[in-house]
């Protein structure tokens, strides 16, 4: 008897020849390697006798599944006709967008979608794409860079506390901010977010807690940044008790970070093992939310938002203290996600990969670029976008078209132009490969209400 386990093992003990195994051995050679080979088959044993009692369980309840209720591989072919969509400033947006969003609204699970006037061609669903489906979560509908989120905290400090204080302030960001794969805070903080249960119970996610606890509170590359600028209210917020004034501001934008990278690696592939489908659309394999692995990731991708949320407030906190000052109100929002909504008096999941949370009523920001102003708006509800709107100006030039174009000193230029002093942040995000952001709220007037805005000065981002 050796000390890897194998198929024809678990066949001794009696399960059946069908996937299972399979499933089986995939979970137990990937999160119990260590143990040893008797104790996992005495456990295996019991799985096959009491099926119902490891239904859940981390590593059994696959196994347990696939004993009970097996999950059924078939080829997946798309429907005929699109499900209903809206698109908002379809001349801003190109083809290939279009015609990803009108691939996705072909799928057997697709009910509603909505393209927002920023969306630009992306992986499976486009970027700036918005689709609700019926009780599935597609990983590519919510994004590589799970729970990926901007985050504006106002500070009671009027916009003149700015001037002359350009190198305090850039010092500030430079010892206060980490970015990239990298750079992690040498002093590291707690989080209520590490104690969770699901970072004891399901195995891909217990594996990436050392990870999650070094990277709180730091920035991924590309797009990504942390910024100070002027946010300008055009009507007072009683709430807040802010006056209709210009005050200083901190701006942030990233994600849950290896955390959701790993998770979204890990159930994207469970997804295309699963959910075979047509090339063009493979990336848009999805887990039905009654099965195991569809409640896993639900759980998992719950669980990286909740995480970059507490990476923001750690940024925030950090700058707040360098400052020295108190953080009035901070305004945040996901843009990839999914969620449980009504839809046309239906449950679904509703996708937003780069699209803002819109409902009636709802508070987010939508930046522009680090020369262009961001916009505090209000949710109208707006049902024929799924209540979503654009998730910043969008893209007009690709990365590679940006190193192709543009050039440092053209940067520098538009930077000094516009006042904007930059640390770190490479070509391809240049100000100029965004799109219009003031075009782009012109066409999304009946999707939210601009409260104010927020004028970027001092912007760190990735080298």
């Amino acid at each position: 008897m050796g000390n890897k386990l194998s198929g024809k093992d678990l066949i001794k003990l009696g399960f059946p020849k069908n996937n299972a195994i399979n499933i089986a051995l995939g979970q137990i050679n990937r999160y119990r390697k260590k143990e040893k080979k008797e104790s996992i088959l005495t456990e295996a044993k019991q799985v096959l006798l009491y099926p119902e009692k490891f239904k859940g369980d981390g590593t059994w309840g696959k196994v347990a599944e696939g004993l009970v209720n097996p999950v059924q591989v078939k080829f997946n072919q798309l429907k005929t006709t699109r499900a209903p969509f809206s698109i908002f400033g379809e001349n801003e947006i190109d083809e290939q967008a279009k015609f990803q969003l009108y691939d996705a609204l072909k799928l057997p699970i697709s009910v509603k979608g909505a393209l927002m006037p920023d969306a630009h061609s992306g992986y499976g669903l486009p970027i700036g794409g918005v689709l609700a489906t019926d009780n599935a979560v597609i990983p590519y509908g919510v994004g590589v860079d799970i729970g990926c989120r901007m985050s504006l905290s106002i500070f009671d400090l009027p916009a003149s506390f700015l001037k002359g204080k350009d190198h305090q302030l850039q010092a500030i960001l430079k010892d206060n901010t980490k970015f990239g794969m990298s750079e992690t805070h040498k002093i590291k903080a707690d989080h209520e977010v590490f104690y969770r249960d699901e970072f004891k119970t399901i195995p891909v996610v217990k594996q990436l807690l050392d990870k999650a606890y070094k990277q709180l509170g730091s920035s991924g590359g590309g797009n990504h940044f942390v910024e100070f600028g002027i946010v300008k209210l055009d009507n007072p917020l009683p709430e807040w008790k802010l006056e209709a004034k210009e005050y200083v501001a901190v701006l942030s934008h990233s994600g849950s970070r290896g955390l959701g990278a790993n998770i979204a690696k890990h159930y994207t592939y469970l997804a295309s093992k699963q959910c075979p489908l047509p090339k063009n659309v493979q990336h848009l394999a999805w887990l039905d939310l009654n099965t195991h692995d569809g409640q896993e990731y639900w759980l998992a991708m719950n669980l990286a938002g909740d995480y970059a949320k507490a990476c923001h407030e750690d940024i925030h906190r950090r700058l707040a203290k360098a400052l020295g000052k108190r953080i009035v109100v901070t305004i945040e929002n996901h843009h990839n996600f999914a969620w449980k909504e009504m839809v046309d008096g239906k449950e679904c999941i509703v996708h937003r990969k780069g699209a803002t949370p819109a409902a009636k009523g709802q508070l987010g920001i939508i930046p522009g670029s680090m020369t262009a102003p961001g916009f505090i708006v209000m949710g109208k509800g707006n049902e024929e976008s799924l209540q979503s709107a654009s998730h910043g100006a969008g893209r007009l030039f690709s990365r590679a078209k940006c190193k192709a174009t543009f050039t440092q000193s053209q940067i520098k230029k538009v930077l000094a132009d516009n006042d904007v002093s930059l640390i770190g942040g490479n070509i391809d995000e240049a100000p100029m490969a965004y799109k219009n952001i003031h075009t782009v709220m012109n066409l999304q007037t009946e999707l939210v209400d601009v409260l104010g805005t927020f004028t970027p000065k001092i912007v760190r981002m990735d080298r």
